[in-house]
């Protein structure tokens, strides 16, 4: 399957009417996703034993999908190895899973992943863009920020925010807007 490449690839995971960004790692023996136990997806993982990867390149997507849940319109239904799997109507790629819990700890849980079937449904190209990143990496701090209250997480997602109003264009300073009133919302 050739859609993740060596290292930690950002994606949007799906389960069944469920979406959140995570990080695939991608390193000698096959694909990994550690899952935070008590979350959507940890439990949607653990009780139907698949995933989708979708490939999207939306920023505010990633922040969305976060922090809030999306409607049942932003599923479409795929059927894969006699099992009926949820992937995004948006993506422009996406990538099923067979998943099993390989081992857990108290706070997170490490998922082996097994490739089923992989689809590109959109091939556009899309150049480096900083302000993208920095909307990934702002978004990954702020789930931990928004769970702890580190102030070094906060400061942080600032600089990723600085980085995305130097580099992002409308689209990452909307995501960045609404990153920051989605921590205002999950920290009250």
């Amino acid at each position: 399957m050739g859609l993740l490449r060596e290292g930690i690839n950002e994606v949007i995971a799906t389960t069944r009417l469920n979406a959140a960004p995570m990080g695939i790692i991608c390193r000698g023996d096959g694909p990994r996703m550690v899952l935070f136990c008590g979350s959507h997806t940890a439990a949607n993982v653990e009780r139907d034993g698949w995933v989708v990867a979708n490939f999207v390149f939306d920023p505010v997507v990633f922040v969305q999908t976060a922090f809030d849940d999306l409607a049942g319109e932003a599923f479409v239904e795929e059927e894969v190895a006699g099992t009926t799997m949820h992937r995004l109507a948006g993506a422009e790629a996406w990538a099923a899973f067979r998943a099993e819990i390989e081992r857990r700890g108290a706070a997170s849980m490490v998922v082996r992943l097994a490739p089923l079937h992989e689809e590109v449904l959109s091939l556009r190209l899309h150049p480096v863009n900083r302000g993208f990143a920095g909307i990934v990496e702002a978004t990954v701090h702020a789930t931990r920020y928004v769970r702890t209250g580190d102030p070094w997480l906060a400061q942080l997602i600032e600089h990723h925010g600085g980085i995305v109003r130097k580099c992002g264009g409308p689209r990452e300073h909307e995501a960045l807007a609404l990153l920051w009133t989605s921590i205002d919302a999950a920290r009250e």
